[in-house]
């Protein structure tokens, strides 16, 4: 099975530990090792250095080669500009479509992951990942949603409608496909999580090459029709011109609006699993992933939190000292050269302060 994961978001809603030189997937932001190298451990002893590839924006390929040096080169793949992910899952599956024979494609299996997610069971999720890949290579379905079985009611996250339940793969259940639902309202959250009629969205899923190719030409025939001259020029000298030309005119969109929002129910299942996954998107997620406990604190460095509540407090500088008095629900983050300090209420505001750097003076703090 061929993987693809994706690493090519510039975090700024985790700003300042994410820049845009060096986003969040490429920083070990918990423990020692960035989320991407994590990403890759996971995969590479089962499947091999040779079958993983990378997606990301080009301004970051060289990074990624020198944090993961086992992989071949051509296996990163650099878009020239973002144009959502709708553009980057066609560019990496034109490239995969590329070194796979065109007989073979509407049977290879790939998995569609992300770079900048943690986990901490790990075996969990390779089993859930074989069992995903083996419903693929049994035609039980088109494409097997990989889920997170719900710690709590999150509201920041995505979350899989589950069918009935339709059968058992290495002792695993697998069910039938109902919906997606992107961050609905904390009392919807609640009730869901109450009934165990859904599980958390992570992103993940096995499918065929194949099969999302011919969803891009059924659903975005003007994308598709540009995605194809791309994979004409894999490996021609025109390449770089090609995809410089042509990538940037495809329409800003998600995969999800694109392509998975119109998949059939019946050409899809759902696996789900504890696997201790997390996607700390913003400061305050990244706090939760850590401890959910409202009445815990997450602290990096040298910090005292006196009377605090809920809150993150990292000091990335080794000889001050950061306290905070009287805090609840709060994000204070020092690095060498930014402070933010923001309720937890207010963090989809940090993004926006973010994005209002560029064009002005202060955009080297971006």
């Amino acid at each position: 099975m061929k993987i693809i994961i994706f690493a090519g978001g510039s975090g700024r809603r985790l700003w300042p530990l994410s820049r845009k030189k060096s986003p969040k997937q490429f920083e070990p932001i918990i423990g020692e090792k960035s989320t991407l190298r994590l990403a890759v451990d996971r995969v590479e002893p089962v499947y091999g250095a040779e079958n993983i590839f990378i997606s990301t924006n080009e301004r970051y390929v060289d990074i990624i080669r020198k944090q993961l040096p086992e992989l071949p080169p051509d296996n990163v793949i650099g878009e020239p500009t973002r144009r959502d992910l709708a553009a980057a899952v066609g560019l990496a599956l034109s490239h995969l479509a590329h070194a796979t024979p065109e007989e073979a494609q509407e049977n290879e299996p790939v998995a569609i992951l992300w770079g900048d997610n943690y986990m901490d069971q790990v075996d969990v999720f390779r089993r859930v990942l074989e069992s995903a890949e083996k419903l693929i290579a049994s035609q039980k379905a088109k494409i097997i949603f990989m889920g997170e079985t719900p710690r709590f009611a999150n509201d920041q996250l995505g979350w899989i409608g589950l069918g009935e339940e339709k059968g058992t793969v290495n002792g695993r259940a697998y069910f039938g496909f109902k919906s997606l639902r992107y961050r609905p309202p904390l009392a919807e959250c609640q009730q869901m999580f109450a009934e165990n009629t859904h599980v958390w969205n992570t992103g993940y899923f096995v499918t065929t090459i194949g099969f999302v190719r011919k969803q891009y030409q059924q659903l975005q025939p003007t994308m598709w029709a540009g995605l194809k001259e791309i994979e004409e020029a894999i490996g021609q000298p025109n390449y770089q011109e090609t995809l410089q030309r042509v990538y940037p005119n495809f329409e800003v969109i998600s995969f999800d609006d694109a392509i998975l929002h119109h998949i059939k129910p019946d050409d899809a299942l759902v696996l789900h699993g504890e696997m201790g996954w997390s996607d700390p998107g913003t400061l305050y997620a990244l706090k939760e992933a850590i401890n959910p406990d409202l009445k815990a604190n997450v602290t990096k460095g040298q910090v005292i939190a006196e009377q605090t509540n809920d809150s993150l407090v990292f000091n990335y500088e080794e000889n001050k000292l950061v306290t905070v008095i009287g805090l609840e629900g709060m994000i204070v983050v020092n690095t060498e050269d930014a402070i933010l300090v923001v309720h937890k209420d207010n963090i989809p505001l940090v993004k926006k302060v973010v994005n209002d750097l560029e064009g002005t003076d202060l955009e080297a703090y971006s």
